[in-house]
């Protein structure tokens, strides 16, 4: 029976359908894996078709020359990808054409994946690049696979991309195991395949002489249990490591790649209040409310969270990662009532890159943004420009107002960021926060005790000059009323608030936004600071210390007078009567105080003291010094005592002012030493030739002058020859020659050349010593130069 023409290209089609099939089903299994920090499976779908794209177009191409199958799968793969870029775009909500589009995501694409806060939104930035890559690698494996026939080496490609995925993915994620095995078994079902032939195989010994072709089944046979052997062998070896890294912390990526940060103007925004205040009618913002202001009125703007307070600066210290259009939800306190608002903004003369949104941010369209969960703050990485145009959807907590006064506040590791007060804090303010502590026990009360006291003593100004470091709060809590203190911006009030309420033990914040009065535009005179404070199951609740327009505040002093901690002399009482003359006689003796010791008593002591502590340092040195030398040249082992020897050589010449530079060989520093004990002897001999009578000669040593000015005693140091009448030159080059020994030949130098080299170093050291005056030879003996010069 002939089977037709047809049935049997459908038999050779199916028999090559298996390994295509499997490099499509590992290739997609990638953005199976990376697809589980994403927000949604379009990045899944995306690279499912990369895979089957780019597969199918080499098998289609099979009968092309090599070739042409790149140049046509990369016609594909432009096409694949515009494609899944304005999906991507589309599906983000993100304004523009796909030329712009495709271009902002070819020149942030990297960055901007592993700088994305997870869940990741598929956006055309983090989408290419899994897409391409997807493609590639299965144009890669098509290729090796199919055409060169090498089935185990075409599963590279897609076994790196599945490893890059899961790099990419790293603990964020949960260990990807259904994938991993299934890729296992994929891979394994496509090399069990047979492969496709037109005929029976053939024999690969066929026409060989018997004794050939057992000789090369049995090599054949040889080599086959040597390569089970070694996979054995690396799978005994490998699988206790594999398994030990089973249960270790993946590493993220992210971790290397900086994420977008603020400019240096938005890292601290509360000092643009006094700027806004004084140009009240700037218009920085327009805004539409489309949806869900409710009863509570206009809501409050935000523009910037401050936690972080050195003492000088408040700063956001927020850690800012990309976004997609949907923003991962905070965890709300316990059943909190909420508003949803949504509103459209439009920017105008606000610069920087901090985005306004009422809290807490949900979802935003019409601006690519980066966000900070801990703070629920925006920033646009490219940065404000004027028209730029979004719409933010926002959930607005409304605190219980029943659980406050009962509330407590959290403490530890979690919130110390908050807590932490910069050290200087002025005493005053540190004074005046415990009073209003200390009557006031329950957190809330705090809160309000410290709010009331600065609405109720402290102005608003517009004119007010900027500044919230310790002095400038001193000033303006503490400051005379007539001289500029007293007043200030809703900068002070916010600022003074969050430390005094972090010195009576509660977490505080600053945060810098807009209190509209409505819809239209935000001009700089609603631009405010306000304070906040931290209280469990409640959260963050905004407090108001501002003054009310309609009072005038009340001195400071009638509550609170900061009591210095040293009286002036002006406050000391004076003498109620008048001093009356007395007679000299009667008057106290001069440099003696009433009662006191005398001058000369203390003149005596003070003098007397100083000369102890000079001389206490003075023999601390010595010893030091003298230790240092025995550490040197008592080392146990010989080489190092005639390194040391050769230190103390150098010493010797640094303490004569004749340093060796380091660049100098041994020999060049033996040179200079001979030099420079001549130039000492030549000095010495002329001074003994003007003062015959003090001075008994420069040579050796008479019996009873001191046996180590100027040469050693032949008692001192028996069997020396060199050392008798000084050391001369033949002694510093032998030194030199010991220390080249010990370079070059370690472990050659005897015991007694090791001491040979110490009583040559000692014998120079004393030589250009003893050229010296008396002054001279102390101030050598306790100098500390040695002690400190560089080893």
């Amino acid at each position: 029976m002939v089977t037709p023409p047809r049935t049997q290209a459908a038999v050779r089609a199916l028999r090559a359908a298996p390994v295509p099939a499997a490099l499509i089903v590992l290739v997609a299994l990638s953005g199976v894996v990376l697809g589980r920090v994403y927000a949604d499976p379009l990045l899944t779908r995306l690279m499912a078709g990369a895979a089957a794209g780019s597969v199918l177009v080499s098998v289609a191409a099979r009968r092309l020359p090599s070739w042409l199958v790149a140049p046509l799968s990369v016609a594909a793969l432009t096409g694949w990808t515009l494609l899944s870029l304005r999906l991507a775009a589309a599906h983000a909500a993100l304004p523009g054409g796909l030329g712009e589009v495709a271009a902002d995501a070819a020149r942030n694409a990297i960055p901007r994946l592993l700088t994305a806060m997870i869940p990741v939104e598929p956006a055309p930035d983090t989408v290419l690049v899994p897409v391409v890559a997807a493609w590639l690698a299965g144009l890669t494996a098509a290729e090796v696979a199919l055409r060169a026939g090498r089935v185990l080496l075409g599963y590279l490609p897609p076994a790196l991309l599945y490893a890059g995925a899961l790099y990419v993915v790293g603990p964020n994620a949960d260990p990807a195991i259904g994938p991993t095995v299934l890729f296992a078994a994929v891979a394994a079902a496509g090399l069990a395949t047979p492969a496709r032939r037109d005929g029976p195989a053939p024999d690969p010994v066929a026409g060989l002489t018997p004794a050939v072709r057992a000789a090369v089944r049995l090599r054949l046979v040889a080599a086959s249990a040597a390569g089970l052997a070694v996979v054995v062998a690396l799978a005994a070896l490998l699988a206790p490591v594999v398994a030990a890294q089973v249960d270790e912390r993946p590493v993220d990526p992210r971790r290397y790649v900086e994420p977008p940060r603020v400019e240096s103007l938005d890292e601290n925004p509360l000092i643009r209040i006094s700027g806004w205040a004084l140009n009240p009618d700037q218009r920085l913002l327009d805004v539409r409310t489309v949806a869900g202001a409710g009863d509570g009125g206009s809501p409050r703007i935000r523009l910037a969270v401050l936690s972080d307070y050195d003492g000088v600066t408040w700063r956001v210290g927020a850690t800012y990662r990309n976004a997609g259009r949907i923003l991962p939800a905070a965890e709300p306190a316990p059943d909190p009532a909420t508003d949803e608002v949504r509103q459209e903004i439009t920017v105008g003369d606000l610069t920087g890159r901090l985005l306004p949104a009422v809290p807490t941010p949900r979802e935003v369209t019409g601006a690519r943004v980066a966000y900070d969960p801990a703070t629920g703050t925006l920033i646009r990485p490219e940065g404000l420009a004027p028209g730029l145009r979004y719409e933010v959807s926002s959930v607005r907590e409304r605190p219980d107002a029943n659980l406050l006064p009962t509330a407590n506040v959290p403490a530890g590791d979690e919130v110390a960021r908050v807590l932490r007060v910069a050290d200087g804090a002025p005493e005053p303010v540190r004074r005046l926060a415990t009073q209003l502590a200390e009557s006031n026990g329950a957190p809330y009360a705090r809160a309000d005790a410290i709010a009331a006291f600065l609405a109720e003593h402290y102005r608003v100004t517009a004119d007010a000059p900027s500044g919230h470091a310790y002095p400038n709060l001193a000033f303006f809590l503490f400051g005379p009323r007539n001289g500029g203190g007293q007043r200030g911006t809703s900068e002070q009030f916010a600022a003074a608030f969050a430390v005094l309420g972090r010195l009576a033990g509660l977490p505080t914040r600053v945060v810098v936004g807009f209190e509209p009065k409505g819809d239209g535009p935000v001009r700089a005179a609603d631009a405010y600071a306000w304070p906040e404070v931290l209280f469990d199951g409640v959260g963050w609740v905004p407090f108001d210390p501002m003054p009310r327009p309609d009072e005038e505040p009340r001195p400071v002093e009638e509550d609170f007078r900061p009591q210095p901690e040293d009286p002036p002399p002006s406050e000391v009482p004076a003498p109620t009567e008048e001093p009356s003359v007395t007679p000299p006689a009667a008057a106290p003796a001069p440099g003696r105080a009433d009662g006191g010791l005398g001058t000369p008593v203390l003149v005596g002591g003070g003098v007397g003291g100083l000369a102890l502590l000079v001389g206490a340092v003075l023999a601390a040195l010595y010893a030091m010094r003298r230790r240092l030398t025995r550490s040197r040249l008592d080392a146990a082992d010989p080489g190092e005592r005639v390194a040391g020897a050769w230190r103390e050589l150098t010493d010797a010449l640094r303490l004569a002012g004749h340093p060796a530079g380091p660049d100098l060989a041994a020999a060049e520093v033996a040179e200079r030493a001979r030099r420079t004990l001549a130039e000492a002897r030549a000095a010495r001999s002329g001074e003994d030739a003007a003062a015959p009578t003090h001075r008994p000669g420069d040579g050796a040593a008479a019996p009873t002058d001191r046996p180590g000015d100027g040469a050693a005693a032949p008692t001192d140091r028996a069997g020396d020859s060199a050392a008798v009448g000084g050391p001369d030159e033949a002694a510093v080059d032998e030194l030199a020659a010991l220390l080249n020994q010990a370079g070059f030949a370690p472990g050659s130098v005897t015991p007694e050349q090791a001491e040979r080299a110490a009583r040559l170093s000692q014998g120079f050291a004393d030589a250009l010593r003893s050229a010296r005056s008396q002054w001279g030879r102390l101030l050598w003996t306790v100098h500390p130069g040695p002690l400190r010069w560089r080893r």
